[in-house]
């Protein structure tokens, strides 16, 4: 008799969180006997993770915003780790956090435990150290991109290409008429779709912007209809109340989580800098993006930093390809200019869904597969 496989797994945020489903259901399809524990969100105890500490948990941005929560995250990652130790899973993977992760998966790795990391830090656009640091961390890495592939196989580590689930899952074509009707949402009326993050940091630093930059769209070119996916209930109860303080007379529509709803029903798209400007672009949606970090963890990282780009279409394109807008950039004068171009300009927008379409078809390689078969090589399963 084989023993059951075992699996760790750690997400720390909700794009980390459907990866981490979409892995495990791969898993599970290739071998039905298999257990799986760590720490992740809904999605992923809904395919069969026993989650040790509410997600929610690590979900923390910037750098000064860690320092505030280190001792309880050092914590958690003692307390993982030692369960772990105890547990003696046949594999590790970390999914994305790599704050949290890489140090995770090198303890796990020097007791013996084979690891993988799944989405590659942006060593190749800030932090080209950590490479030191993934090199003693991964027995393999999987990687979303094409081009982060190429930046592992040069430093030796073992890497997969496995595209992204997201290309997968989402269709190259979509008409939104349907679902704008059961959204409730008026035919004829510009739709913004506007994701502040799924962090709290970032929604309590980026929903006022992003609030006010759509109050001056409307100024400037009538009616629209905002619709807002938040993450999770937590987000949703947070937006309502800074929507009630500062936006009363918006027409916006909070969603519990439905980010792809949101963003296929929209003309276009107000976001946050990170996965989500992927998910914008493979529903072929013109977007603005913006951040906005503390002063000191700005300063800190903007002196790190090596890439041109944050936005993941400006990263793929290696180009100036969709607006973002950081920092003192992110002003709700310049973003409501960049928006009120992405609804109206419609050379720009036929231009914007071409080269969309493109990288959704690079992108979309049966990533869950892929990266299932990935782990299970390494295992000998």
């Amino acid at each position: 008799m084989v023993a059951p496989l075992r699996v760790a797994l750690v997400a720390g945020e909700a794009s980390g969180d459907l990866l981490g489903a979409g892995l495990m259901q791969a898993l599970r399809a290739q071998q039905p006997d298999i257990e799986f524990a760590g720490i992740g969100g809904d999605h992923m105890i809904a395919a069969g993770l026993i989650s040790r500490v509410p997600m929610e948990r690590l979900s923390v941005m910037g750098l000064t915003e860690v320092l505030g929560r280190l001792p309880e995250l050092l914590g958690i990652r003692r307390a993982l780790t030692q369960f772990c130790l105890d547990w003696q899973p046949d594999v590790f993977i970390g999914i994305d956090a790599p704050d949290f992760n890489l140090g995770l998966e090198i303890s796990l790795r020097t007791a013996g435990i084979k690891t993988v990391h799944y989405v590659s830090p942006s060593v190749w656009a800030w932090r080209k150290g950590r490479i030191k640091k993934i090199r003693r961390a991964v027995d393999h890495m999987l990687t979303l991109l094409p081009f982060e592939a190429t930046f592992y196989q040069r430093e030796q580590i073992p890497v997969t290409f496995v595209g992204h689930t997201l290309a997968d899952r989402l269709p190259m074509t979509h008409s939104p008429e349907i679902l704008r009707q059961e959204m409730g949402l008026t035919a004829g009326i510009p739709v913004v779709a506007m994701l502040p993050g799924s962090r709290g940091s970032e929604v309590q630093t980026l929903t006022a912007l992003f609030l006010a930059t759509l109050a001056r769209v409307q100024r400037q070119i009538g009616p629209i209809q905002i619709v807002i996916p938040a993450a999770n209930t937590h987000r949703a109860h947070q937006i309502a109340a800074i929507i009630a303080q500062q936006a009363p007379d918006l027409n916006i529509t909070v969603l519990d989580q439905r980010a792809d709803d949101a963003l296929a029903a929209s003309d276009a798209v107000l976001v946050a800098s990170g996965t989500a400007t992927l998910q914008a672009m493979l529903w072929k949606k013109p977007m603005v993006v913006a951040y906005r970090l503390s002063a000191l963890s700005y300063f800190i990282i903007s002196r790190l930093a090596t890439g041109r780009w944050v936005a993941l279409p400006n990263i793929l394109a290696e180009r100036n390809w969709v607006p973002e807008r950081l920092q003192a950039a992110a002003t709700p004068e310049r973003l409501a200019e960049d928006l009120i171009r992405a609804l109206r300009d419609e050379n720009y927008r036929h231009e914007f869904v071409a080269q969309a379409s493109e990288w959704h078809r690079k992108l979309a390689c049966n990533a869950d597969q892929q990266a299932a078969q990935a782990v299970l090589t390494l295992v000998g399963r």
